[in-house]
């Protein structure tokens, strides 16, 4: 088998959590091999190695661990084993949880352990995150790093669009200068490992440290791995007085002070939601949508 140009892959995760493999480069070509009676067999195509893996902004620790596997062909929870050992340099508020500080970017698989890699993804957390704006921002906002960090968090599970990100920001800091829980439907979602745009009445009496619903204040680590424009906007939330968001259709996200605004709000995403389930292409209906029925997120 002859190849011109090397093939070149990457392993990217999806908004829906698979793995998908993103192959580039020229096509392999390969000749007939001649078999007895004259009969032609063709060649087996050798499937490329993927040489990068891409994590997503938002991803959990459990997603991108899955992904490591993945990517290095090796067995379930390899990777998730393997911290103990990694010796990462988490802050001392993670208490040894990477969640929220395996920073989403493109990471070389040459060569690559998951010690390597969880390592790679902290430094590159940790660079920027520890940066001079970042801190004052954290400080400026009465928090610290690691509180940010958590914010954003919020901030990258719950916006819809990367312009929302600044109001659910606000939401979340005026709510807990009001005394407020945070009734944060992705820390619910984090709870239970799930991703839904629905959230029960059941599902907020769990009894769970990420239930925001039960617990005042911020989530004890972050839900998911910010990206930068999520810590932007923790640390630098746009000017507003809401206290409650919903999106009630794709595209359509409705932020307001009034807690009776809010419920005509509900209401119409509830309608949304049962006219959708019951189209044809309901599945197409919600992608991306984020809700928030009960309260803030």
């Amino acid at each position: 088998m002859q190849m011109n140009t090397p093939p070149r892959s990457t392993i990217r995760l999806t908004r829906r959590g698979r793995l998908v493999l993103i192959a580039t480069g020229a096509v392999v070509a390969g000749t007939a091999v001649a078999v007895p009676l004259l009969s032609l067999e063709s060649p087996k195509k050798e499937q490329a190695k993927p040489t990068s893996l891409v994590v997503p902004e938002g991803w959990r620790a459990s997603q991108i661990y899955a992904a490591v596997d993945k990517a290095l062909a090796l067995p379930p929870g390899t990777t998730l084993n393997a911290l103990p050992t990694a010796g990462l340099k988490l802050p001392n508020d993670a208490d040894g949880n990477p969640e929220g500080y395996l920073f989403p970017a493109t990471y070389p698989l040459e060569r690559a352990t998951p010690r390597t890699l969880l390592s790679y993804m902290v430094d590159t957390a940790n660079k920027k995150f520890n940066k001079a704006p970042v801190a004052a921002g954290a400080q400026r906002n009465a928090m610290n790093v690691y509180q940010a960090v958590t914010i954003a968090s919020l901030v990258q599970a719950e916006a819809a669009t990367k312009a929302d990100m600044g109001k659910v920001a606000r939401v979340v800091f005026n709510r807990l200068e009001r005394g407020m829980p945070l009734q944060m439907d992705s820390t619910i979602n984090y709870a239970l490992n799930r991703s839904t745009l629905i959230t029960t009445e059941s599902d907020t009496r769990i009894e769970s440290p990420y239930n925001t619903y039960q617990r005042m204040g911020l989530p004890p680590t972050p839900i998911d791995n910010p990206g930068e424009e999520a810590m932007r906007a923790a640390i630098s939330p746009t000017p507003g007085d809401w206290l409650y968001f919903v999106t009630v259709r794709p595209g359509d996200t409705r932020f307001t002070a009034s807690y009776a605004e809010h419920r005509r709000n509900v209401a119409e995403f509830d309608r949304n939601q049962k006219a959708a389930s019951r189209s044809p292409s309901s599945s197409a209906g919600t992608k991306g949508a984020k809700s928030t029925p009960a309260a803030a997120g």
